[in-house]
């Protein structure tokens, strides 16, 4: 845990950037019930859950042990399930699952951050770059009630870290293109990228919020 700390932060430094401007989430998927208390003892604060019936499980089992994310596939049947339980969600990739945000949504909002598909490859979910402003324009249609606070995105599984870099400058890209336009309404600052193969190039390139489940697992075993 302490070398990926090590690395973020070496990295932010590297783009410019303050350690502290970057987020590090734990991707709950990666572990048992059993396990996460032992993350809350080791000083982590974030988790990130990918499926909804697994976020209900372990969230009921620690309730304010950590503040929960969304970052899995969002079906509009499962928004339900997921709303009013977690700060944010990384995978707003349609117009209708904003509007059933908007209905579901508590008093004072959600926080979501629209998927993009940078990389293009069929297997992975989020709107290609020509739609999202659509989405933007659908969530300020919200009044309030779904608030887009940025980005996020995959990048493809590669040997080689650097090979993906594109991808997340391109995010960092379309964010800044957009952010002084929709100032007014939104807030674009997160950018939700990078994950245990690739985290510290995609917080060289911008990253707010890295996502880590492997690597801390590799890190335990060789100590």
């Amino acid at each position: 845990m302490e070398e990926v700390r090590g690395r973020i932060a070496e990295a932010a430094v590297e783009g410019g950037r303050r350690p502290e401007d970057v987020r590090f989430l734990v991707a709950s998927k990666y572990y048992e019930p059993e396990q996460i208390g032992a993350l809350a003892d080791a000083g982590i604060g974030l988790l990130g859950e990918n499926k909804t019936d697994d976020l209900v499980r372990k969230q009921e089992m620690f309730p304010d042990a950590f503040e929960w994310h969304f970052i899995g596939h969002l079906q509009r049947r499962k928004a339900k399930e997921a709303v009013g339980r977690v700060k944010l969600i990384h995978s707003v990739d349609s117009v209708r699952l904003v509007q059933e945000l908007a209905k579901r949504a508590p008093e004072g909002g959600i926080e979501v951050l629209v998927q993009v598909n940078v990389s293009g490859e069929e297997a992975k979910y989020g709107v290609p770059e020509g739609e999202v402003e659509p989405l933007l324009e659908a969530a300020a249609g919200t009044g309030g009630a779904v608030r887009v606070r940025g980005f996020s995105t995959l990048a493809p599984l590669v040997a080689d870290p650097e090979d993906v870099r594109y991808v997340f400058a391109k995010l960092r890209a379309i964010r800044d293109r957009l952010g002084a336009g929709w100032a007014p309404d939104f807030d674009l600052s997160e950018l939700s990228m990078g994950m245990s193969n690739d985290y510290a190039v995609a917080v060289k390139e911008g990253a707010t919020i890295v996502r880590i489940g492997r690597a801390l697992i590799e890190e335990a075993r060789v100590r």
